[in-house]
């Protein structure tokens, strides 16, 4: 009897295995993981060494199941009990968005973490990098800063807005005032972009812990740049999309910034940068407003159409001037980005501005590079 009960558990476990092969249509390798980005309690999304993706999703009534990543769609393999499974090929490091696709509508996978990108919540996952990317990580014996949600309300447009502020790990402790680091997403993302997707608190934690960064503050907010472009004149220093951010940045941010934290007023202590149509506003703010500002940054910045002889009334022909004014300046891209500023810096230096370019290599128009733009840009502040 005790012999018949063992051989029925041996055999009902060699069923259950062998249902469970039949459960898998593609091969998840032993070295396979669990994303970072993946909801804790899930088994996939998983990341392989290749940097290959493995995803499943439970859709019992679908005919077709899809997953769109990196500008490419995954025809989703049926397994049993109405789950789907996908591998991606091998995918860049850094971050990536990506939705699930049944009957052509997109949607996000409900095990994965969820970001703002794309104009809309966006499913998300980190293809990781090895030691080269702890600059962005955090790490033991670093003391960290904060990253503050709040809100405001804006005269300027009549509306309670939201914002996103770091403050260095020593804030707390003293009564010591603090340089101020405007920065900006890019078009259809938001104010929590850069410390979600862009792990902006662990670079400058790391920074400032290794003493190649001054001690500041980070405000990161909307920029009406959270719907989708529609067109219209958007050449520099006249831009349309996102222009409603400016009175808000200088009439509203600013001063209430400055009431509310412990800050450096003055232009030298203030800078501003920004990512894609971020680096737009970047340039528009700053170089209207030069009283305002003494250090600019750009990540892949949507610098288009410039005729630098003159645009913003000139500012860039008078280098002498510019220079006195503007204390580091600074752009960056990928090296496969399909927006690149090369043309711009050699054009700005042959005039005589001092601005250091820098290309990524191996990065597009993506948050690795962007997160390097930062870590690059960051040490030059306020010295």
């Amino acid at each position: 009897m005790k012999t018949n009960t063992f051989l029925t558990v041996l055999l009902s476990l060699f069923s259950v295995l062998s249902l469970n092969a039949q459960q898998m249509p593609i091969d998840v390798p032993a070295d396979a993981f669990v994303a970072e980005t993946t909801v804790p309690g899930n088994e996939f999304p998983k990341v392989d060494k290749q940097g290959r993706a493995y995803f499943r999703l439970r859709a019992p009534e679908a005919d077709k199941v899809a997953v769109d990543i990196c500008g490419k769609k995954y025809d989703m393999q049926r397994g049993e009990n109405g789950s789907w499974y996908a591998v991606t090929d091998p995918l860049p490091v850094g971050f990536h968005y990506y939705f699930m696709i049944i009957g052509g509508v997109s949607f996000i996978d409900s095990a994965t973490e969820t970001f703002f990108g794309c104009n809309r919540e966006a499913g998300g996952i980190e293809i990781p990098e090895g030691p080269e990317g702890d600059y962005y990580r955090p790490q033991q014996g670093v003391a960290h800063g904060q990253v503050r949600s709040i809100y405001y309300y804006a005269q300027s447009t009549n509306e309670w807005r939201h914002a996103m502020v770091y403050t260095p790990a020593e804030y707390e402790s003293g009564k010591k005032r603090y340089p101020v680091l405007y920065l900006q997403h890019g078009m259809g993302e938001d104010e929590t972009g850069w410390s979600k997707q862009g792990h902006m608190q662990h670079i400058m934690d790391n920074l400032i812990a290794a003493k190649q960064a001054v001690p500041m503050i980070v405000v990161m907010e909307s920029g009406d740049i959270k719907a989708p472009f529609r067109g219209g004149d958007n050449r520099q220093g006249r831009s349309q999309y996102g222009a409603s951010f400016y009175k808000v940045m200088i009439n509203d941010l600013i001063p209430y910034i400055d009431s509310q934290y412990r800050t450096l007023t003055d232009r030298d202590n203030r800078a501003m940068a920004g990512l894609s149509w971020g680096g737009h506003q970047t340039f528009d703010l700053v170089f209207n407003n030069m009283d305002k500002f003494a250090w600019v940054g750009t990540f892949s910045g949507a610098i288009f159409g410039i005729d630098l002889k003159t645009a913003y009334n000139g500012v860039f022909t008078n280098a002498d001037e510019f220079n006195k004014k503007i204390h580091y300046m600074y752009m960056n891209w990928g090296s496969d980005d399909f927006i690149k500023s090369g043309d711009i810096v050699k054009g700005l230096q042959d005039m005589g501005i001092k601005v250091k370019g820098k290309q990524s290599e191996g990065t597009a128009h993506e948050w690795l590079t962007w997160r390097r733009g930062l870590r690059d840009f960051v040490p030059h502040l306020f010295k």
